[in-house]
Parts: structure tokens; sequence; C-alpha cells
């Protein structure tokens, strides 16, 4: 597949990377941080991962079908551990990271 193939995939993935970047830093300000270490954590790794397969896809890599797949794992568990908590934040950045998987699913299917 060329990277034109890949472009939704490539702006959701660059969207949920930037959903939960906000998200990260969001929780840090809410009143008590420690109890969202989960969320940070995997909002952390959520964004790397979605910005690692969108290079991927625009570079057409060899490794394109693992990275993606391993994309949509770690969204679809950050979305669950954001959907948990009520916060905006929280809540969009699950949003962003289910749309992300729907775009990935339809790379690797």
């Amino acid at each position: 597949m060329s990277h034109n193939q890949y472009a939704a995939c490539i702006t959701a993935c660059y969207e949920c990377a930037a959903a939960c970047d906000h998200c990260a830093v969001a929780c840090l300000r809410e009143p008590d941080p420690a109890a969202m270490v989960d969320c940070i954590r995997t909002d952390m790794d959520c964004a790397q991962i979605c910005r690692l397969a969108a290079a991927a896809m625009a570079r057409g890599s060899e490794f394109v079908m693992d990275i993606v797949k391993l994309c949509t794992e770690i969204c679809t568990r950050c979305g669950d551990i954001c959907n948990k908590h009520e916060h905006d934040h929280c809540q969009a950045c699950a949003r962003a990271c289910k749309a992300c998987v729907e775009e990935c699913w339809k790379i690797t299917a």
C-alpha cells in the first residue's frame, strides 16, 4: 500500500496522539493526580505508538502491519482506561482511541 492508502489511519493516529498528550497533562492537573497514574502512563504509551505507526505508514515500512497491530492493542487499552474516568479530557481521549482502533483495523483486517 502507498502512504495515500493509509491517509485516514495516519490522521487518526496523529489525532489520537494529540488527545493522549492532552489527557496526560490534564490528568496531572487533577486534584489527585496519583489516582490517574494508569491513565497518564497509558496515554504516554499510546501517544508514542500512534506516532510510530503514523510514521511507519507514511514511509511504507516493512513493519507496518506489526506496528499497527500493536497500536491497536495499546489504543484499545488506553481507551478502556480513559473511559473509566468521567473527566472530559479522558472521555475525549477514549473517543480518539476508539476512532484510531477503527482505522487501524481497516489496515490489518
